[in-house]
């Protein structure tokens, strides 16, 4: 598996395909793997003669692990993905990015729109700017000594998709604690690349689609039938809408 340095950070990649890039970043607890390789995200973008580039964000699979909340600001995790197209000599991609990694993609729209050509936000509504999602009580669930331990549900769920991704939890506890900056309403309405914003229609983690599309100018928004926040990701109508979107922008 290739990898490169960030800083002193070793960010954990793939690059498969040709064509138009196409930057993924999953989300928390999640790893590129999980997100992206196992629901048939790279091999359908990579039939659509697309070039795949993926990464497991830092205190996720194979990257660097590290314990200091400070060090998991989105700022820092949006600059792992910069520092990762100029390794590859991108200058521009579309990007999809899913839950914690939709924060990440918007984070960059609003800040680095010259690198993006499109973004497409899955996994997050109006969570973005309004909060919610895991908070303090799966960080405790996932520092927890068993899972028998935790009571709260949410943080039972994560925790139980923690264990089974083999994770680093104090890790991902540190991440989580880092990581829960939002985007303000002023920041997202002046959000200028191409937006496609997609949440499952039973997902109460991500916020509402519609709401967030009344945000950011132009956006488009895909309801993702029947799915919630853990079950959306390798969702057929979720790969046919961003397939669609992203054909439209020859």
């Amino acid at each position: 598996m290739p990898s490169f340095h960030h800083g002193s950070v070793e960010i954990a990649y793939i690059d498969e395909g040709e064509g138009d890039p196409v930057v993924l970043v999953h989300g928390f607890a999640s790893t590129k793997n999980v997100n992206w390789i196992y629901p048939s995200w790279v091999s359908a973008l990579t039939k659509d003669r697309r070039r795949v580039i993926a990464l497991d964000n830092r205190g996720h699979g194979e990257s660097t692990k590290l314990y200091d909340p400070a060090q998991y600001s989105i700022g820092m995790m949006a600059s792992d993905v910069l520092a990762l197209m100029d390794h590859l000599h991108v200058e521009r991609a579309d990007m999809m990015g899913y839950s914690m990694g939709g924060r990440i993609t918007a984070y960059i729209a609003r800040h680095h729109p010259q690198r993006q050509r499109s973004a497409i936000l899955g996994g997050i509504g109006i969570g973005l700017t309004e909060g919610g999602g895991p908070g303090e009580e799966v960080a405790r669930a996932l520092e927890a000594d068993s899972l028998d331990d935790v009571t709260d549900p949410r943080g039972r769920t994560f925790r139980a998709f923690a264990d089974q991704t083999h994770s680093d939890r104090k890790a991902l506890a540190a991440c989580l604690r880092g990581s829960r900056q939002l985007l303000t309403t002023e920041d997202a309405s002046a959000i200028s690349v191409p937006v496609l914003i997609a949440v499952g229609t039973k997902d109460d983690v991500a916020g509402s689609a519609q709401r967030l599309g009344g945000i950011i100018p132009g956006s488009e928004v895909l309801d993702i039938p029947d799915r919630d926040h853990m079950r959306a990701v390798g969702d057929k109508v979720y790969k046919e809408g961003v397939l669609d979107f992203l054909g439209r922008r020859k």
